[in-house]
């Protein structure tokens, strides 16, 4: 089964794909991490990624197909979240994927208003040591608000997430990804889901709807 996940900042796509990963035996692809992980090998990524700009499709995209090739050529599904991020990467993705004869089973987004969105991304924390990611007023909440629960590193606020930049980057989610729910739509993929519910009551409609 491949899937892919999507949904604005702070909606929880990210928790709800490593459940359904681990429920189904997918491989988790999330392209932040991705990114950040080519970044230290490939100087080019770096120097992108510290000047804020986008990664050009054509370089991003060769770089993650050698990555799945290899997952699909141990006959692992994918559960894909954080791409594609626009209808030309999904063109993209498409046409890859019909060439090697596989199919995006399903498309799921996650829905939940800007209101929510920045709520949650204001009380984002950081760990400046490790990176793990925190939240104060969703799971996961650390145990002490200054201190990373997993290295006890400090937990600091990203400098974009305000609520003005927040507001900025939903906007630019708007324009690049919703279109893409119209084309899921056509293909008959597109799950909808009220994001702003327990997680385990998202997890557990997830599954059924993705197993039905």
């Amino acid at each position: 089964m491949n899937i892919i996940i999507l949904g604005p900042q702070g909606s929880g796509k990210g928790t709800q794909a490593r459940l359904l990963a681990e429920k189904l035996g997918l491989f988790y692809f999330e392209m932040g991490g991705f990114l950040r992980e080519l970044a230290k090998k490939d100087p080019l990524t770096d120097d992108i990624l510290k000047k804020g700009q986008l990664i050009p499709d054509d370089m991003f995209f060769f770089a993650m197909k050698e990555l799945l090739e290899e997952k699909i050529s141990q006959n692992k599904g994918i559960i894909l979240d954080g791409f594609p991020r626009t209808v030309k990467q999904f063109e993209s993705l498409k046409n890859w994927f019909d060439e090697v004869n596989i199919k995006i089973d399903k498309a799921i987004f996650l829905d939940i208003s800007d209101k929510e969105a920045i709520r949650r991304l204001s009380a984002r924390r950081i760990c400046e040591k490790c990176g793990e990611v925190f939240n104060l007023a969703t799971a996961p909440k650390p145990k002490d608000l200054k201190k990373c629960d997993k290295c006890g590193g400090r937990l600091i606020q990203r400098k974009d997430d305000n609520p003005d930049s927040i507001r900025k980057r939903l906007e630019q989610y708007r324009i690049n990804t919703l279109p893409l729910l119209d084309l899921f739509e056509k293909e008959r993929i597109l799950i909808k889901v009220n994001g702003e519910r327990p997680i385990e009551d998202i997890a557990s409609d997830l599954f059924k709807l993705v197993t039905a």
